[in-house]
């Protein structure tokens, strides 16, 4: 096997565990963070304790027509979001000036997040492998910020409503 070959194996499979490694699964503790929303004010996670149901997505980039079509459907159903006492994020590696002249295009309504370093994208194993940017992942996390659900098969359309309902079924559980 030549050089190249091995080195190109081993960093592969480097880049397999090190995302198993981190990848976040249902029932365990949410990564906590702070980040910049669109006017530059600080939002943390540990803020929604014991008060509010979060919901994080995460997507690539602003303006994208398939970022533009999930951040529209959530600012179209936040009202019934919020009826169910959560709270959206959106968040991607977009600077908070990108993030301000979206959030004003379209009339949202929610935050969203400014990751430009994208260690919170690491931490929720969202980050893609070569880019700084993230995969369209949606988290749904509890009040006590443990993570209740994942859905890694996004589509930007239909990610609100598909939300809204998951939260019901999962308040009228506990």
């Amino acid at each position: 096997m030549n050089r190249f070959l091995k080195t190109f194996i081993t960093i592969f499979f480097g880049f397999l565990i090190v995302n198993t490694l981190y990848a976040l699964e249902v029932g365990k503790p949410a990564p906590l963070f702070s980040l910049k929303n669109q006017e530059g004010k600080m939002i943390s996670l540990q803020d929604n304790k014991d008060k509010l149901w979060t919901v994080v997505y995460f997507y690539p980039k602003a303006g994208t027509p398939g970022c533009t079509t999930q951040a529209c459907a959530f600012r179209d159903s936040i009202k019934v979001i919020k009826n169910k006492g959560a709270v959206v994020y959106g968040v991607s590696t977009d600077s908070v000036a990108s993030l301000k002249e979206f959030h004003e295009k379209h009339k949202l309504t929610f935050d969203l997040l400014s990751d430009e370093d994208a260690q919170i994208a690491k931490a929720y194993g969202t980050k893609m492998a070569v880019l700084t940017m993230s995969k369209r992942i949606t988290f749904i996390i509890d009040d006590k910020l443990v993570v209740r659900s994942i859905d890694e098969n996004v589509d930007p359309a239909l990610d609100a409503k598909k939300v809204a309902e998951k939260i019901s079924e999962m308040r009228s559980k506990k």
